[in-house]
């Protein structure tokens, strides 16, 4: 195990492990706590009752977070003709609608965080599932990022504007970004209440029992805050 830091562990410390937080209290004190020099992610991990194994207890969607996530986001579509064109002028950072970026990509450039495609493309995008695939980047129906040419520029503005995809890990547990830690505390509760709205909708038919188990409020190189769980189901957002 990595040694821990001690401003790690003086933020630590500050933390009761013992108490599930409010969402209010989660969030302030996660601001409070933060001590690196760069504007760190707050992130909210989720522990759900479902067993990933089974296909249909799957828990996969995406959300436009309000406040989106404080940070630049660059797109990539997967394009050509008419499409490519309408991508560019959505504001696209990267049009690939050539050989030649394909390529790039298949080599193992991934210089973007957001990839959309055209159905008509996905013949040549499928090519990239072992460089996209484990990144999160290769472009999926479910998720909203393979959409057709008329929809390209809604795609886009979303995913700049912060949208976000969440899915399940083989350990039951959702990772999602919220903001930076410069965010006002209401902004970030507005982009997690949200975010738990989402997670509920998403909840497969076949699951059983508690669904939302557990609730994490960390930054990035800080400590996990523990939420208290009905808290955090019952949020809404103030906007």
């Amino acid at each position: 195990m990595a040694k821990q830091g001690k401003k790690f562990r003086q933020a630590a410390e500050k933390v009761d492990r013992s108490v599930n937080y409010s969402p209010e209290e989660a969030i302030a004190l996660a601001k409070e706590l933060a001590f690196a020099k760069f504007d760190e992610t707050v992130e909210l991990h989720i522990r759900l009752g479902v067993d990933p194994r089974h296909a249909d207890q799957q828990v996969r969607d995406v959300v436009v977070l309000p406040h989106g996530l404080g940070k630049t986001v660059r797109v990539l579509v997967f394009a050509q003709g008419e499409d490519a064109a309408r991508a560019r002028e959505a504001g696209a950072d990267v049009v690939a609608d050539d050989e030649e970026t394909i390529k790039k990509i298949q080599g193992g450039w991934t210089d973007f965080d957001v990839a959309i495609a055209t159905p008509s493309m996905m013949s040549k995008v499928g090519r990239l599932g072992r460089v996209l695939g484990p990144r999160g980047l290769m472009p999926n129906p479910k998720a909203g990022t393979v959409v057709p040419g008329d929809d390209l520029p809604h795609a886009i503005q979303q995913a700049k504007a912060g949208r976000v995809e969440f899915r399940v890990d083989k350990t039951a547990n959702l990772h999602v970004p919220i903001g930076k830690v410069s965010f006002e505390a209401g902004q970030l509760y507005d982009n997690m209440a949200v975010l738990m709205q989402a997670v509920r909708k998403a909840r497969p038919a076949s699951s059983k029992g508690a669904y939302i188990r557990r609730v994490t409020l960390s930054t990035t190189m800080g400590p996990g805050i523990h939420v208290d769980v009905l808290k955090a189901r019952a949020m809404e957002p103030n906007i």
